[in-house]
């Protein structure tokens, strides 16, 4: 019997990075190291300095390997799959000269408006790169730091997303994949390259930027003897590419071109989205039209405000997140943080509809709701740059899968459940982000499609998916939730 090989699917996220020591024959999940982040700034700022993401990955590699008591010597591939949009600005010695500006990071709202207005407006931007700059992506930041971090920008040597910054420091080698590059808007998803003059508008040369592999699950480089001696792995091992966390998700779930296509997934974490894998190009002012990491597209509709917020508001209450019922006559937008779908970037939280009989747990049932409906609604515009009918009774029955913390949650689930009326599926799946980089490694080390890896890893027997049956969609509450947002966005949220 040959002896076991693994490969390591890192997640490199907002607030932890987890290294998940998978079988490259069967998926299994053996073991998952785990290093928190520390993420600083107060208002719209949120950074991170980058060498903690790269001891983390240590840390986290380190800790999976003493949990699933294999040798070093048993690994062969590794991939990173990182927070989406980052900005991480470089020296010539390849040090990061400031703090990332990370994907919530909302200060560069004014920025983001200017750059669309300059090219002509959301549809140009569309046209090129498939989306229109927020405050989120990396292009906005970057023209920020140039207005109000000149030196750093000046002295900026080489230009990198998060999950970059690591596979270089992994490979020696400057190297991305068209789906996290398609976040930056400065890559075309309609030419499959970065865009000269949308570089040029930048100020940015693509000197400064690394090179777009085929797909996240292509060999780019070898782990380098730092690398190696740093995580305590075998120098020379593979390095995949690698992709953004939505992008590794999507491969971890089987969706792409070897698997399943147009099949709709709402993710629940930090930041809530709504994305799906899809032959077709999305061109939907609406969506983020992303390109994915096998080479398909990626539609995908983010907003900054999910779990984390909710959370806020139960701590507010005094109550255990799962306290909850629904909010009544209540109406609580938890945009915390500036909100990005809808692009509300200044806009804070707002409640409404307090009655003498409202209760603190209908409170907390308002924020759920508040929170899934932000994310809900951008569904059938997802489905329509997928290129099906929102209203045809196949698509209106496709099930949503439903994955990220929340997932785990009893009132996430049934509140998302309500509001949307369909049937969920939980993958029975756990850690997808690190699992699809995880594929990404595999494909890397041995080749094959990445998706069609995942895809055979999630018909283990021990793998079963918990479905919930559709409900009655509660159209009273979406409704009314709607209706308070449609009419406060403009005087009482920012927009």
């Amino acid at each position: 019997m040959p002896p076991r090989t693994v490969v390591i699917g890192v997640d490199s996220s907002t607030q932890s990075t987890k290294a998940a020591v998978t079988d490259t024959e069967t998926g299994e999940l053996l073991a998952v190291g785990r290093a928190p982040h520390v993420v600083t700034g107060e208002g719209g700022a949120r950074e991170t300095d980058p060498e903690v993401w790269w001891r983390a990955l240590c840390d986290a590699v380190a800790a999976g390997l003493k949990e699933s008591g294999l040798s070093a010597s048993s690994v062969v591939g590794i991939a990173v799959a990182g927070q989406q949009h980052g900005l991480v600005v470089l020296d010539r010695s390849g040090r990061p000269l400031r703090p990332s500006l990370l994907w919530n990071d909302t200060r560069s709202a004014p920025q983001a408006a200017a750059l669309v207005a300059e090219l002509g407006g959301p549809e140009a931007w569309t046209a090129r790169t498939g989306t229109v700059p927020v405050a989120s992506m990396t292009a906005t930041k970057w023209r920020w730091l140039r207005e109000n971090d000149p030196a750093a920008a000046e002295a900026t040597v080489s230009v990198r997303l998060p999950h970059d910054f690591l596979t270089e420091r992994l490979a020696g080698v400057a190297a991305t994949d068209p789906g996290d590059a398609s976040g930056t808007c400065w890559y075309s998803t309609a030419t499959g390259a970065y865009d000269p003059e949308l570089l040029d508008r930048l100020g940015l040369d693509v000197s400064m930027l690394p090179e777009v592999a085929a797909t996240g699950g292509t060999r780019v480089g070898s782990l380098t003897a730092a690398a190696a001696e740093a995580l305590g792995l075998p120098a020379g091992i593979a390095v995949a590419a690698g992709t953004g966390d939505n992008m590794s998700a999507a491969v971890g779930l089987g969706l792409g071109g070897a698997g399943l296509l147009d099949h709709p997934v709402l993710s629940l974490g930090t930041s809530g989205t709504v994305f799906a894998a899809s032959g077709t190009r999305p061109a939907s002012t609406s969506l983020s039209g992303f390109a994915a990491a096998d080479g398909t597209y990626l539609p995908l509709a983010c907003t900054l405000n999910c779990t984390l917020a909710v959370d806020k508001v139960a701590a507010l209450l005094g109550l255990h997140r799962d306290d909850a019922t629904p909010g009544g006559e209540a109406v609580l937008l938890p945009y915390l943080d500036g909100e990005r779908t809808p692009d509300l970037p200044t806009s804070s939280g707002l409640l409404t509809g307090l009655r003498h009989d409202t209760t603190p747990q209908q409170l907390l049932g308002a924020a759920y709701e508040g929170a899934a409906f932000t994310v809900l609604r951008a569904l059938d515009e997802l489905l329509r740059a997928c290129g099906l009918d929102p209203a045809d009774p196949d698509v209106a029955g496709r099930p949503l899968r439903l994955i990220g913390g929340g997932a785990q949650g009893r009132t996430w689930v049934e509140t998302v459940r309500r509001l949307s009326g369909r049937p969920l599926i939980v993958p029975g799946s756990g850690e997808l982000v690190a699992l699809g980089a995880a594929a990404l490694a595999a494909s890397a080390a041995g080749g094959g499609d990445p998706v069609a890896i995942a895809t055979r890893w999630n018909k283990r027997a021990d793998n079963a998916d918990a479905e919930h049956p559709a409900v009655e969609r509660d159209t009273e509450t979406w409704e009314r939730v709607g209706s308070v947002l449609d009419r406060a966005a403009q005087p009482l949220l920012g927009g």
